[in-house]
């Protein structure tokens, strides 16, 4: 089974299945083809993160680029800047770390050929995809940015304008770049190849990057966080994955009751949200390269430092939105800034039980908006989160990894995979993830219901000044006010808001069978046989 946010990617996936290839091969198609059917959430300038489970071993992989060597704050100060920009070339500074994720994964996990995993997305780059309502609504967001790059406006834009629901997007620029990594390989044909050397020289000189960034990059094996909740082991990613935040909240909700709430009530948006605000106190002062800190996770995740933070949270109180970490660095300052982004999330099981779980992303919608010249690809803006500030825990050094709110899920029992799950949505990952997890497992909930239900998001988003708790509309009236009377500062969103993500998850019931579900908020299909 696979399930992903765009139908043709769910496709392809299920073609590789059924072609005898592995979860890992499904993965790297799907993936592919969503950097060309989604590109305002998917690429291939950006990076990837993945969890998988073979048989009781659960291991990941971290596949974010680093800073460049030339991404100094000084070269950043010297232009008269106070922050890294968001877009442009100035905001394209990391190494696109995708490529070589797929790479790795492939050497161990791969059953079909590397070039067999490209021929969909080749397809779909050269003859066209449709254009969705989705996209079409991001590419009317987004059209300021995109004129602004004149081959960005010459791919999305039509005259100047969104294209309507039903064009063709033809991207045969990307078609070319795809076949060379396709026929060369990751390091051959990206990495160490002519194809590095046109990205980096196409942007222009506002931008770090060189081709020996991109040649002395490699994606790595990590070994997993962890903690447990109810029967399940949930596991996670360690930094520079916001994955802490997402096992913390679980491990919080495991010392109440949270059945006894009963799901969409006042007291369970509640609980959720308070949770989140304690363990956001942690990943806001603690996640960043965990090369240039000492990350005390058995600490933060043990069940008596839980319990002692657990004790913060109210039923009638209501937690400050900038709540204090637990545990501080000394002499940093922590995460204050927008931790939003733009992502696509993706589960995979094969026939002989391996699981995938795979998010990767080009962090804001069309990454940096612009295209690295006739490569048809965007590079990633993650950069820009990077800190001017020297005593700031995410400040930007060359060659260093940037805070990634990008967290893949699995929750196993006594061993073998039972949820693979994830969503797309910056700060809001962590909280679907506890949606999707507590609905499912303690009430019941089937997996298309559990996406289905209402969301909530609490953070700062798109550049807001303070955080507050965004409630999707279809949320009742009665419960809105109830929130708002313990002191939640409330915003209603649309009754299915992409804000809050899009979620995917395939669940393993203990007769082997699988059961998939797919967010409406997207574009995805589950798809299994």
């Amino acid at each position: 089974m696979i399930t992903t946010p765009h139908t043709l990617a769910s496709s392809t996936g299920l073609d590789v299945l059924r072609s005898g290839g592995s979860a890992v091969d499904a993965a790297i198609a799907a993936n592919a083809t969503l950097c060309v059917a989604y590109p305002h959430m998917a690429g291939l300038g950006g990076d990837g993160f993945w969890l998988l489970a073979d048989g009781n071993n659960v291991t990941g992989i971290n596949a974010s680029g680093p800073a460049a060597a030339n991404a100094t704050r000084a070269s950043y100060r010297d232009r008269g800047l106070e922050s890294i920009p968001d877009r442009g070339s100035e905001s394209a500074l990391t190494v696109p770390g995708a490529i070589d994720g797929w790479r790795l994964a492939h050497e161990e996990y791969g059953s079909l050929s590397w070039e067999r995993l490209f021929e969909d997305a080749i397809q779909h780059a050269r003859e066209g995809v449709a254009v969705t309502a989705n996209l079409a609504r991001w590419i009317a967001l987004d059209r300021d940015v995109l004129a602004d790059d004149p081959r960005a406006a010459a791919t999305f834009l039509s005259n100047g304008d969104a294209p309507t629901v039903g064009a063709t997007l033809r991207q045969p620029a990307l078609a070319a770049s795809l076949e060379r990594i396709a026929h060369g390989g990751a390091r051959d044909g990206f990495y160490d190849g002519q194809l590095a050397i046109e990205f980096c020289t196409s942007l222009d000189e506002e931008s770090p990057l060189t081709a020996t960034d991109f040649s002395e990059y490699s994606a790595e094996w990590v070994t997993p966080l962890d903690i447990e909740y109810g029967n399940c082991t949930a596991h996670s990613l360690p930094p520079n994955s916001q994955g802490l935040a997402a096992l913390q909240i679980l491990g919080l909700l495991d010392g109440f009751d949270v059945e006894s709430w009963g799901d969409g009530t006042v007291d369970y948006y509640h609980h959720l949200a308070e949770a989140v605000k304690v363990a956001f106190a942690d990943r806001d002062a603690w996640i960043t390269d965990p090369d240039s800190i000492q990350l005390p996770a058995e600490t933060l995740l043990s069940s008596s430092y839980l319990e002692d933070r657990r004790a913060l949270i109210g039923r009638e109180d209501t937690l400050p939105a900038d709540l204090e970490p637990g545990i501080a660095p000394e002499t940093t300052q922590p995460v204050s800034e927008d931790a939003g982004g733009d992502t696509c999330y993706l589960s995979v099981v094969d026939s002989d039980g391996l699981a995938v779980s795979l998010i990767q992303s080009i962090y804001y919608d069309f990454g940096s908006g612009v295209i690295a010249g006739d490569t048809g690809i965007i590079p990633q803006n993650r950069g820009s989160f990077f800190s001017l500030d020297p005593n700031h825990i995410n400040r930007l050094e060359p060659r260093k990894r940037t805070f990634h709110t990008l967290t893949p899920a699995m929750l196993t029992e006594e061993g073998d995979p039972r949820l693979v799950y994830g969503t797309m949505g910056g700060e809001g990952q962590p909280q679907t993830q506890a949606a999707l997890v507590t609905r499912l497992l303690d009430f019941e909930y089937d997996v298309q219901q559990a996406i289905e239900a209402p969301r909530w998001l609490f953070g700062r988003t798109w550049g807001e000044a303070s955080r507050s708790l965004t409630l999707e509309g279809r949320i009742p009236d009665p419960v809105v006010t109830g929130l708002e009377k313990r002191g939640h500062p409330v915003a209603m969103g649309r009754n299915y808001d992409d804000t809050m993500g899009h979620a995917a998850a395939i669940r393993r019931h203990d007769d082997g069978s699988l059961e998939g579900g797919s967010d409406p908020r997207s574009d995805g299909a589950a798809i299994g046989y």
